[in-house]
Order: structure tokens, then sequence, then C-alpha cells
């Protein structure tokens, strides 16, 4: 059976083939290494919680995609709206927030079921909502065409608010011409502030979350190029270079302002990742192969690689 087929099948039956086998059947190490995605399935996002089980979000037609990590196994369990999901993330109440790109919108899905529970419009036009990250006291949304961030703040036990906050950028960050400005976030190790990178300069940035002024991040002479998903557990920052086929991995600051280059991460089967999660000792990341026309057959899959 193709790889395709497979995980095609798994659809069919509507076998959750995420809770298949106990949590502790087998240790990280002993994963599958790579897995298929659907064909033509346009990868762009990965979120994994605390569970081994894989989110992933279509550029196509914003389908979402689990994956048994201990398998390789997977399904599509939600159908999309006809525009992308992009960057996504779970949190421990197992709801996906799933950033729109160009649809401007951002939406939560119940990881079990598929189920959209609530879906937020942040923008009517030249918008391209592509990542989102989850704090104890809100999701934050970042628009590569916009000087903005999206704040969806809980309530009471996480509750999802009627409406969304919008967040102007200020400070160092400059809106400049093209598509990826901001793009990757994530919350810096003390919790209290944001950090962006902004693709098309290769900065990265510092942001009050609640007021939006932005410093830049002093990376000691290194450029973020083609700087995409952001990953910081502890003090550590992992930053997708995508089109470089790298993750440059920093030490970062409790606070978030300054980072050290320790080492960057490269392997054969990248090919052009865009975001990065982790389960284990090891990191996952989806090949976007944005430098692959994309056909109806076009193969796709995602990789793990140890930590660094």
């Amino acid at each position: 059976m193709s790889r395709t087929l497979g995980a095609l099948a798994a659809v069919v039956l509507g076998v959750s083939l995420v809770t298949a086998a106990p949590a502790t059947a087998a240790p990280a190490h002993a994963f599958p290494s790579e897995f298929p995605l659907p064909d033509g399935f346009l990868p762009e996002g990965i979120a994994i919680g605390d569970a081994p089980t894989a989110y992933f979000g279509s550029r196509a037609d914003g389908d979402l995609f689990r994956v048994d990590l201990r398998t390789g196994r997977g399904e599509v369990f939600s159908q999309g709206p006809g525009t992308a999901s992009v960057g996504l993330k779970v949190d421990r109440r197992e709801r996906l927030f799933v950033a729109g790109g160009a649809g401007g919108d951002g939406r939560v899905v119940d990881a079990r079921t598929g189920e959209i529970l609530r879906s937020y419009d942040f923008a009517g036009s030249d918008t391209f909502v592509n990542d989102v990250v989850i704090t104890d006291e809100a999701a934050y949304f970042t628009d590569s065409r916009k000087s903005a961030l999206y704040k969806i703040p809980f309530g009471r036990f996480g509750a999802l608010p009627e409406s969304h906050t919008p967040i102007p950028l200020t400070g160092d960050f400059v809106l400049t011409p093209g598509v990826n400005n901001a793009n990757g976030i994530a919350e810096t190790p003390d919790g209290k502030a944001l950090l962006i990178v902004q693709s098309n300069t290769g900065q990265l940035h510092r942001v009050d979350k609640r007021t939006g002024v932005t410093d830049l991040v002093d990376l000691g002479g290194e450029v973020l190029t083609n700087g995409d998903g952001l990953l910081v557990e502890g003090r550590t920052l992992h930053v997708v270079q995508n089109r470089l086929n790298t993750v440059a991995v920093f030490a970062l600051t409790r606070d978030g302002s300054g980072g050290r280059l320790v080492t960057r991460i490269t392997d054969p089967r990248f090919d052009v990742p865009t975001t990065v999660a982790s389960f284990g000792h090891r990191l996952y990341l989806p090949n976007a192969r944005f430098t692959t026309p994309p056909t109806p057959t076009t193969t796709y899959d995602a990789v793990s690689v140890p930590r660094a």
C-alpha cells in the first residue's frame, strides 16, 4: 500500500489511530523518525502536546491531520474551511488553535473530535495570519502583513471570548515590503513577554504583551534569514530557517532580551521545514517543500531529529 493510501485508509475506517496504544508503548527514540503526510497536503504548521500526537495543517484547504508518533500513522480529523491552516498550537484542554493565513482568521478546534469551537475574524484584507502561541492568559497570533498581534484572552477555566483584541506593534519592529514580516512567535523563558521573528529582516523582537512595544533581541550579530517557526523550552530557543534547511539553536537570557548561538541542526531529509515541535528527546518538523511545484500527487512528510 502506498504511503498516501495508508493514511487515507485510516480516514475511511474512522479509526482513532492516536489512541490505538498506551502512551508508554515505546520510548520516544524508538518512534519512527519520518512519516508520510497526505499527497497534495501542503503542510506548514505542527503542534504536539503532552501526548505522543502531532497535528498538522494544510495550506491547500485547511484540513487538519493528526499522527500517532509511536506508529507514524495518521488521519484527517477536521475538514478545512477551504482556506489555509498555517501555524498551530495545542493546549492542555486539547484545543487546537489554528492560524488562518490569507483568510485573515483564527479558529479553535477540539483536538479530539475536530469540532470548531470558535472562529475569529482578525483582518479582512492584505493579511496573512501566520502563527500562534498559547500562554497562561491568552493565545497570540502574528500577521505577516500587518504591524499587529491578535490576542484571544482566556476567561475563567480557559473560557474562550466572543471577540479578539488587536495589539499594534511599535518600537523597533518596522513593517517592510513583502509578505513575510512577523512570523513565528513564542513566549520568553520568564513568561513576561513574547518573541517574534521577522522573516524578511532576519530580526528577533521581544514584545511587551500588554502594549505591543518591541525591542530587538541581541543575538550577538546573528541574523535569522528565512526565520519561520519558533520553539522555546526552558532557556533554549529553536528557530527554523526554512529555505536554509536549518534549525538555529540559541541560549536565551531569562527575559529573552539576548541570546547566544549554540549550534545549528541540519539533516539531509530537510526539504524546506517550516516549524518545529518536540516530544521526548526529539524535534519534529514538517517539510513544506516550498521549492517543489505543488500538485495533487506531490508527496509530503515530516521528520524528526535528536535535540542538540
